[in-house]
């Protein structure tokens, strides 16, 4: 036997190589058939999808706060009775200026023969000496009707007075939510409702509501208004003491000037606004 390698036979490292070019050709096959019939497109993975809902309430704060202003909201209109004590009654309670005094049956009957309505147009615009809704303009229509049917009715007549007004709902809700992830603290939402103070009526406007009844045309002895004459005597009483008067009341002149729903403060603004249109220095 010879020793020699046999030319025509392969050696191992040339069979290794031919093993992986083969393997490399097959894979380089399948890559082009899968190529031709769309096998190896890339398939895109979407990255999760959070929603926006999750996002904010993680980064929304714990607690918010809404702020609600209470406004104007509008009270019970007074009833006719109250309106009487507060206004009308300055006059009609005494029969002061030829206004019919309220349960004298014969000073009212013409008047009621004209109608509820008549009276009641009469009582909002005013009529001869007496002044535009009793010389209070706050009024509304309705208090003012009822202020006449209960001053007639008193006095003989079967007249139906409007039904009072609601007060308007003051709709201040308060929201609570406790809607939040798993993950995330409750929010809650809580509403703090500020209320404004009521600021009271200026000299002027209560002097324009109530005083002016009198002390525009000086009736009943009120000093007229910017007389200087007939306000001198009583200026130098002192400011105290006309206020004093004025809110107690004083001869022919009744407390806080017929209107009860007066303030203190309203009366003596009032007084002082008078007193310095008439040479005083309060």
């Amino acid at each position: 036997m010879s020793n020699n390698r046999d030319t025509q036979g392969y050696s191992f490292g040339q069979i290794v190589l031919a093993s992986i070019a083969g393997i490399v050709g097959i894979a380089l096959f399948i890559l082009l058939v899968g190529k031709l019939f769309g096998l190896s497109d890339t398939i895109e993975v979407a990255p999760p999808v959070v929603a926006n809902s999750t996002i904010e309430n993680n980064i929304k704060p714990v607690a918010e706060v809404e702020v609600a202003t209470a406004g104007a909201s509008g009270g019970a209109e007074k009833s006719g009775e109250e309106v009487v004590k507060a206004v009308c009654s300055m006059c009609h309670a005494a029969g002061l200026m030829n206004a019919p005094k309220i349960g004298d049956n014969a000073q009212w009957s013409p008047r009621i023969a004209q109608g509820y309505e008549a009276l009641v147009k009469h009582a909002i615009e005013g009529i001869r000496t007496m002044p535009a809704r009793g010389g209070n303009p706050a009024l509304t229509d309705g208090e003012i009707a009822s202020a006449v049917a209960h001053m007639a009715n008193a006095s003989g007549a079967k007249f139906k007075a409007p039904s009072a007004k609601a007060p308007e709902a003051a709709a201040s809700e308060t929201k609570d939510t406790a809607s939040a992830p798993a993950e995330a603290a409750p929010v809650a939402t809580a509403s703090v409702v500020e209320t404004p103070a009521a600021a009271g009526k200026s000299g002027e406007e209560v002097y324009k509501a109530t005083c002016a009844m009198c002390h525009a045309a000086g009736l009943m002895n009120a000093p007229k208004f910017g007389d200087k004459t007939q306000w001198e005597p009583r200026i130098k009483q002192g400011e105290a003491t006309l206020v004093s008067n004025a809110t107690k009341g004083i001869r022919m002149m009744p407390a806080k000037g017929g209107n009860a729903a007066l303030t203190d403060a309203e009366v003596a603004g009032a007084v002082k606004y008078m007193a310095n249109a008439a040479g005083a220095s309060f």
